[in-house]
Parts: structure tokens; sequence; C-alpha cells
């Protein structure tokens, strides 16, 4: 079977889904998507630390799928602007995890990963998935991805 690595970026499904359909991610429909017929080689939720209490209970479900949570501090700014990236984490770890899966699947609209599509297709020669929301999925990332998959009815809750 081939193996497959999965890459989320928490924040941007999470905000594309809201923002455009109203309604929240099927983590368990896409996991049971991504998995058929495939052996897996990592999985990582990048996601945002809070002291919020459902956002641990969140984190917690992603851990009960099989995702290995990844969380980096929630930064607020003094002009009230926030930060909380990490898209140069999830181009690390997919340049890593390409040596050892024939898949990489990355979730997220964010047109800066059509460079790292790119990359992992070309230098390693391995397929890329890309799962998100069409019309918050940037039309370059639709474009580098083998396949695109659109996140609508069948993985929304």
């Amino acid at each position: 079977m081939p193996t497959v690595s999965i890459l989320v970026d928490v924040q941007n499904i999470y905000y594309t889904t809201r923002d455009q359909y109203h309604r929240h991610f099927d983590y368990n429909a896409f996991w049971a998507q991504v998995m058929q017929g495939r052996t897996l080689v990592q999985a990582n939720a990048y996601a945002i630390a809070r002291s919020d209490e459902k956002q641990k209970q969140f984190h917690n479900i992603l851990r009960g799928i099989g995702f290995e949570v990844k969380l980096k501090p929630y930064i607020q700014r003094h002009d009230g602007s926030a930060k909380g990236d990490w898209d140069v984490g999830i181009a690390l770890d997919a340049i890593e995890l390409a040596e050892t899966s024939d898949v990489i699947v990355i979730a997220s609209g964010d047109g800066d990963f059509e460079l790292l599509a790119k990359r992992i297709q070309q230098r390693f020669g391995k397929k890329v998935e890309v799962y998100g929301v069409p019309e918050l999925t940037a039309n370059s990332l639709i474009e580098a991805a083998d396949s695109f998959h659109p996140i609508k009815d069948d993985l929304l809750l």
C-alpha cells in the first residue's frame, strides 16, 4: 500500500470552512478519506496554543483520531494584531516526510505552499494532494497539486 503523510494547517482550515460555509471541518471524515488504501507515516495538525478549555478538548480529539498536535504560542502584538503562523514548520516537516512517504497531503488553502508542492514533486518525485475550500484556496496551489480535493459537504459537520 502507498504511504502517506498528512499535514493540516488547522487555523487555515478552521477559518476557511467557517467563513465559506459557517460550519466546522470533519476531521474524522477527512482521515477516513485520506487513509483509504494507504499506510500512515505521520499525521500532524499544526495549531495555535491557547489556554482556552475548548481548544484543549479539540486538540485531544485530534490526538484521538491519530494526529500529532503541534502547538505554537499565540502572540498578541501591541498594535492589537496577532501572530500564529506555522508555514515554515509545515514546510520543513513536509520536506523531511517526503523522503519516506509516497504521498504528502496538505490541508490548507495557503498559496505559499505552491512552492512546497513543486519542490516535493521535483526533488522527491512524490505526489502532493491538497484539501481546501475551493473559493478560498489559492489557484496557484490548486494547479501545483497532483490532485485537489475540495472541502465541501462530505467533509463538513
